[in-house]
């Protein structure tokens, strides 16, 4: 009976926010190919249109131009909540949108599901730890952050995200999930996002030094952006009781000497390194402890640091840096 088929059908109404960015994108084509409806939302601050351009001609991808400080009613099953500037860059370039994107965005997207009873993920960072006195940093960890400090803006706006994504579901019982995001590479980062390494891939394939911020010694945890989105849709389909935050990111840790020499090594190129002081706030180590992750998600990264890095130079080695817009004002 076609009435029984469609029954049966687990096909979802998924709305992602910031979906033309980086992670968006690659979560987007994710949802379109398991067969899901799928709304991507974005305001194209910082993403690109060509990041989701092969998706548009898919009759289950559907791209709006909207930003979420201001309210959206659709009706979904569930909510992905990506939109924020990631990069100090483009976050600290309008701190006071910034914040108004973690904060206002959440509770737009929190009250859709409030109102259409849909699970709503929001992605937060490892960013909430600050600079850490805990290595690595478990979910219990209550960070070390500055209120003040000129990366407060993007801090911050995710701990109060996270308060109300905890409260709404505390009051209001909606369906939330937390996901704490480390450090995430991949094809499709923007080239001019200022983060380390898109900076590192740009300058080394165009045969220009590598700028290190401190002396190098400082510590990332680089997960390869396949592995994260698999994590994210895992937290998505766990059960309610699963509410997070749950860390997400590769445990495996290396110096900004160590990486920067990776990738001069996979670009082929005889880049030296420059240094410059270090930037007000950033962190001198990131790590993730991922045991909570691995427990209720069977979740860990795959696919090796190194072997995601060589993907992400060959990507940037292809692409025509002319179509993507300058860097902002504060790089």
């Amino acid at each position: 009976m076609a009435g029984e088929g469609f029954s049966t059908m687990k096909i979802r109404r998924i709305v992602v926010t910031g979906g033309a960015g980086f992670l968006g994108s690659h979560l987007c084509d994710r949802l379109v190919e398991q067969g899901h409806d799928v709304i991507c939302i974005d305001n194209f601050f910082t993403s690109q249109k060509i990041n989701v351009a092969r998706l548009l001609s898919r009759p289950n991808f559907e791209l709006i131009r909207h930003d979420v400080t201001h309210p959206l009613w659709l009706e979904v099953d569930e909510i992905y909540n990506l939109a924020c500037p990631a990069a100090p860059g483009h976050y600290q370039y309008n701190p006071i949108k910034t914040m108004k994107t973690s904060v206002m965005g959440a509770i737009n997207v929190l009250g859709m599901a409030k109102r259409c009873n849909a699970k709503v993920l929001q992605a937060s960072t490892s960013e909430v730890y600050g600079d850490p006195t805990v290595h690595p940093q478990p979910e219990t960890y209550r960070g070390n952050v500055s209120p003040i400090g000129p990366r407060a803006c993007y801090d911050e706006g995710k701990r109060a995200a996270e308060t109300l994504f905890s409260d709404y579901h505390r009051k209001n019982h909606v369906k939330i999930r937390i996901a704490r995001i480390f450090n995430t590479f991949g094809p499709r980062m923007h080239p001019f996002d200022g983060r380390v390494v898109s900076n590192f891939a740009r300058q080394a394939l165009a045969g220009e030094d590598l700028t290190i911020f401190g002396d190098g010694r400082q510590t990332r945890s680089f997960c390869y952006v396949d592995d994260l989105i698999e994590g994210l849709i895992r937290l998505m389909n766990a059960p309610d009781t699963v509410t997070g935050p749950v860390n997400l990111g590769n445990p495996k840790e290396s110096s900004m000497l160590e990486l920067a020499q990776t990738i001069i090594d996979l670009a082929g190129s005889k880049s030296k390194l420059v240094f410059r002081p270090l930037p007000a706030d950033d962190p001198t180590q990131r790590q993730p402890d991922i045991t909570l992750a691995k427990a209720t998600l069977g979740w860990e990264p795959k696919v090796d640091p190194r072997e995601g890095l060589a993907r992400t130079v060959e990507w940037f080695r292809n692409i025509d840096l002319r179509h993507y817009r300058p860097p902002t004002p504060n790089f």
